[in-house]
């Protein structure tokens, strides 16, 4: 027989818990249903021009779920909200719209071109404004934004007011025709594609994990000894690069570039996009996104400038019901069923 002692210091240690079979299953099922819907969304993709989709929509939709989830790199994995993500779409389909149009530049070296400028002005931004928080930030990329937004409002090779019209698509490494909407479209696609799952690398990675501790605390990071602006300037630099490839690509796409890419409203329906689909997720901004130009396609012709209106409507009631989004909601319902299996 054991002592008392040994008894009560056999209480005391911690007993192994025996796996929770039904927890296992209920997560290998909506792993699999999860996989399962990101491949049937892929099939639909593929074979969305041979059932009838609009490739010209699809590709615009493509477009600004790019640049929805460039931004959300930034507010939903870093904490940072900028009002300021207008600036890079914009002038990097200005850059690309110029070069392709006056300079004779294939696709390619112009989508290139916008990508890099939106780098450096991203970086531009990012010096200024990373040593400040909260609302502050939000003011200071606001501000730098629509400063850019002036220049190209002056500048001669914007076209002003009328904007570049007439952009040429030209021929892909010289050889793939990108005047199909087809070929273009797939295209489109395969940059998205590569793009999302890049996103999605980041945000997994030893990087992201950063990423995220500075978003959920920062004196933590910073006393565990993570140069924070280094990180934030990083993911500043990578979200502004993103945004320029998202209205690059624009450019090519709708064959031309207007103030209203580099307006601050730009920037407000982007966050609008994020968070309807729902901040911090990978699909949710992809989801905003086909919401927001979905509605502006279907209603623009029949409420002219009052869908604007209906889509704030909208997005004030969602905000109130789906705190955090409809894909943050979904995830949260299914979090509460593990807790509670």
């Amino acid at each position: 027989m054991s002592s008392p002692s040994t008894t009560v210091a056999a209480d005391n240690l911690p007993v192994a818990q025996p796996p929770n079979a039904a927890t296992d299953r209920h997560d290998g099922r909506m792993s699999t249903v999860v996989r399962v819907t990101y491949l049937a969304l892929l099939v639909l993709a593929l074979v969305a021009p041979m059932i009838g989709v609009y490739p010209v929509f699809a590709m615009k939709l493509l477009c600004f779920a790019l640049f929805a989830c460039a931004f959300n790199l930034l507010l939903g994995f870093t904490g940072l909200l900028s009002f300021g993500h207008a600036a890079f779409f914009g002038f990097a389909a200005y850059v690309t719209g110029y070069f392709v149009k006056v300079q004779g530049w294939t696709p390619e070296l112009g989508v290139l071109a916008g990508v890099v400028v939106a780098a450096l002005l991203g970086l531009v931004f990012g010096l200024v404004a990373i040593r400040r928080q909260g609302i502050y930030f939000a003011m200071i990329t606001l501000a730098l934004s629509q400063m850019v937004f002036f220049f190209c409002l002056q500048a001669p090779f914007t076209g002003g007011e009328d904007g570049l019209q007439g952009v040429l698509r030209g021929n892909l490494f010289g050889v793939i025709p990108l005047i199909n909407d087809t070929m273009m479209y797939y295209l489109v696609l395969a940059i998205f594609l590569a793009c999302f799952l890049g996103i999605m690398r980041v945000v997994t990675s030893p990087f992201g994990q950063v990423l995220k501790m500075i978003r959920e605390n920062e004196p933590r990071a910073i006393s565990l000894g993570y140069e924070v602006d280094r990180y934030k300037l990083l993911a500043f630099v990578l979200s502004a690069s993103l945004a320029g490839l998202a209205g690059s690509l624009k450019t090519l796409v709708m064959k031309f570039a207007t103030l209203t890419d580099v307006h601050w409203s730009m920037s407000g329906e982007v966050i609008l996009m994020t968070l309807l689909g729902g901040v911090g997720t990978f699909f949710g901004p992809v989801l905003g996104s086909g919401i927001v130009i979905a509605l502006q396609n279907i209603l623009a012709d029949k409420v002219g400038e009052w869908v604007t209106v209906i889509i704030g409507v909208i997005f004030v009631i969602c905000v109130l019901a789906f705190r955090k989004g409809v894909v943050g909601e979904i995830l949260a319902w299914r979090d509460r069923r593990k807790a509670r299996r």
